[in-house]
């Protein structure tokens, strides 16, 4: 993050983080606030490490991250994490348009898993089946789906959903689905994998063995656009290293927390912020395959994505 970004958080935050000086001590400046949360958040480290490195206490560092994390999703959400207007959702589909020739997408679709210690209260809901298969060791998570722009800049997230839930029932839950579902979205449509149902307003690849050449040609199109929410993942985590390894953080307070990494991650976006391609971390989100005959599925989906399908080959051609 570049000093000029950093100083344009620390103004934004301003009115909410500081604190007045007391007869008994000084309060702690806005910008060493802001430094030591942004530090946490970017390197995962422990805070023994972090009282440390800034000189102030454990429990005060720990403090401070949340407090300005709670302030970066009060003030700082509403600003750099919206649903577009009218006008920027042109832009974004022009966008899409122009990578996949897919009509009205407005959004890439991705969800993902951050490790956190197992719960004391209903521990079954957040265990990761696929996690502790890999790591031959039992493993908790929580999630967070997030839609993006065709610049990897999140406009919806859903954070906080067990992780032993499967994507689709995440995003059934999920207010973004039930704003499509309400009908308030028109002529708009989001890409995601095959974790996802086909719905009227969600265009998956096709699962079955054997594709038409113009299911192949669609399936690589949907593979280009989901393919740019999976980057926009891989950069969020690469980013803010906490979310890389399994979280100290209280699970009632994570929301919180992970809400702001992906505030932060627009920011960085935003200002086109460059990112070390060494510092990109792989993600191992396991894609539970929704069968071809989910529930949800409406007859005018499957229609719809055929014609798409059929219209993309033969302008290819």
């Amino acid at each position: 993050m570049s000093k000029a970004t950093f100083n344009m958080i620390c103004e934004e935050l301003d009115a909410a983080v500081t604190k007045k000086d007391t007869m008994l001590r000084m309060a702690i400046p806005v910008r060493q606030r802001v430094a030591v949360c942004l530090y946490r958040l970017a390197t995962g480290d422990p805070l023994r490490t972090v009282s440390g490195l800034f000189g102030l206490g454990i429990s005060t560092c720990h403090k401070l991250v949340l407090e300005v994390c709670a302030a970066i999703k009060n003030v700082l959400m509403p600003k750099f994490l919206q649903w577009p207007n009218d006008e920027r959702l042109g832009q974004i589909k022009s966008e899409f348009g122009s990578i996949s020739g897919i009509p009205d997408v407005a959004g890439a679709i991705y969800t993902t898993h951050v490790s956190i210690i197992a719960p004391k209260v209903s521990p079954a809901l957040y265990y990761n089946k696929k996690h502790t298969e890999r790591n031959q060791k039992p493993s908790y998570s929580t999630t967070v789906q997030g839609v993006v722009d065709p610049r990897g800049v999140f406009t919806d997230i859903c954070i906080g959903y067990p992780g032993a839930m499967p994507n689709d029932q995440i995003l059934e839950k999920s207010v973004f689905s039930k704003r499509f579902n309400m009908g308030h979205s028109k002529n708009v449509r989001v890409v995601g994998n095959s974790s996802y149902p086909l719905l009227d307003w969600l265009l998956v690849p096709y699962t079955h063995q054997n594709h038409t050449w113009s299911q192949h040609s669609f399936n690589e199109k949907i593979g280009d656009v989901q393919q740019i929410a999976k980057d926009a993942f891989m950069r969020l985590k690469g980013r803010w290293a906490c979310l890389q390894k399994r979280t100290e953080v209280k699970l009632q307070d994570l929301p919180v927390v992970l809400g702001a990494c992906c505030v932060l991650h627009n920011i960085c976006e935003i200002n086109n912020e460059t990112m070390d391609e060494s510092l990109i971390f792989d993600l191992f989100d396991d894609e539970i395959v929704v069968g071809e005959n989910a529930k949800g599925k409406s007859v005018n989906a499957v229609q719809v994505r055929d014609s798409i399908a059929h219209n993309l080959l033969h302008h290819s051609h």
